[in-house]
């Protein structure tokens, strides 16, 4: 079998066309942030600031050139506008790291860029007709258990009797492989779209499917916008009743991409007690309703600690505090979850707590905030 290699993908690619200069896609500098995992290839094709859909032919012959090599069972391609309009990179094209992806400019006015240029249209709205709908599970910082929650929750609404998607949104630390323990799992191409990885009973995608678990994601903001627009619009979700999307934490470009092409029916802002996550998970609050973005409630993750020797009960981040936030956020306060060794062995297992041991206490608080998360939904 063919070694598949970043070397033998370009040179691949190089025999793809621009049919706009008439020169290759890699001396062009078009490919960046080439993924091998297994037999599956994945990268991106950054266009700068061509029409997306005028570039889908150059699109699909990259991936069909790539789809072409022995050994190669699926590819993906991602468009981008990662680059300024005539700019290049280096051959090869792949990304660097880099903090671009956020701006600091100063704000401009309504449809007009910094320079006073009149600003693009925004992209269009992503069509998902099959899912009835959407929620983000998302926190103002990192280390709060978001992807935990996340997880469960999409199982216990699937217990509920619902038709459940989970999408692993976080681009740069995806998780959720792990937690399903579904990491050695392939998602396989079918008529140009991926089928998500079922597992437990849920669908789910993430580019953890894609990548090594240890290789490091370099791309920059533009390209995390795009990858997380085709994880929504290539992959065949089905039917579904709800797609979970756990959310990278802040409030950066995977958290704009989201509020500007996907309908959201509503998002779930995971905090613990302690000030600190607080005012981070305020803040998400906040960026959601910017977004016009309903906000479905806040779950207090790590509230308490039962000891499971002495029996004793231990509020070591605080007591409260989500709960006092979602009073004066006049926001839905969905529930507790206390901080326990099974829920942290279940997750880094591979064997969620509400699919592993459903009748534990810690099962049922999970199932506590998705009957309320339902009911969001039809209010």
């Amino acid at each position: 079998m063919t070694e598949l290699s970043n070397e033998l993908i370009l040179d691949t690619l190089k025999t793809v066309i621009d049919p706009e200069s008439g020169k290759d896609i890699v001396s062009l500098g078009l490919v960046s942030g080439i993924v091998i995992k297994g037999a599956n290839v994945g990268f991106a094709l950054d266009i700068g600031s061509g029409d997306p859909k005028a570039k889908e032919p150059l699109r699909q012959a990259a991936e069909d050139a790539v789809k072409a090599i022995k050994g190669v069972m699926s590819a993906s391609v991602l468009l981008t506008a990662e680059r300024e309009a005539g700019s290049q990179q280096p051959e090869g094209g792949h990304a660097e790291h880099s903090h671009e992806g956020h701006s600091h400019a100063p704000q401009s006015a309504p449809n007009q860029s910094p320079g006073g240029r009149q600003a693009p249209p925004p992209p269009p709205k992503i069509e998902l007709p099959t899912v009835k709908a959407i929620i983000a599970v998302a926190s103002g910082k990192g280390g709060v258990g978001k992807s935990t929650v996340a997880v469960n929750l999409a199982l216990a609404l699937k217990k509920l009797g619902k038709s459940v998607g989970l999408l692993d949104a976080d681009i740069y630390g995806p998780s959720q492989p792990r937690m399903l323990g579904a990491g050695g799992q392939r998602p396989q191409a079918d008529d140009e779209r991926i089928n998500p990885v079922e597992a437990y009973g849920i669908k789910s995608m993430s580019m953890g499917y894609l990548i090594e678990e240890d290789a490091p994601m370099i791309w920059r903001g533009p390209m995390v916008a795009g990858a997380l627009s085709q994880l929504f619009s290539d992959v065949n979700w089905g039917d579904l009743d709800i797609l979970v999307v756990d959310m990278p934490p802040g409030t950066g470009d995977a958290q704009l991409t989201l509020a500007q092409r996907v309908p959201v029916a509503g998002a779930v802002i995971v905090s613990t007690p302690q000030d600190i996550a607080l005012i981070d998970a305020r803040k998400g609050i906040e960026m959601f309703k910017k977004v016009e973005i309903p906000i479905l409630g806040i779950v207090e993750n790590m509230s308490v600690f039962h000891c499971p020797k002495c029996g004793e009960s231990t509020h070591i981040f605080g007591a409260g505090g989500a709960k006092a936030t979602a009073k004066k956020l006049n926001t839905e306060f969905l529930g507790e979850i206390p901080l326990h060794l099974s829920i942290r062995e279940t997750s880094d297992a591979g064997k969620p707590i509400v699919a592993t041991d459903p009748d534990s206490v810690e099962a049922k608080a999970f199932i506590d905030i998705a009957e309320k998360v339902i009911a969001g939904l039809k209010s």
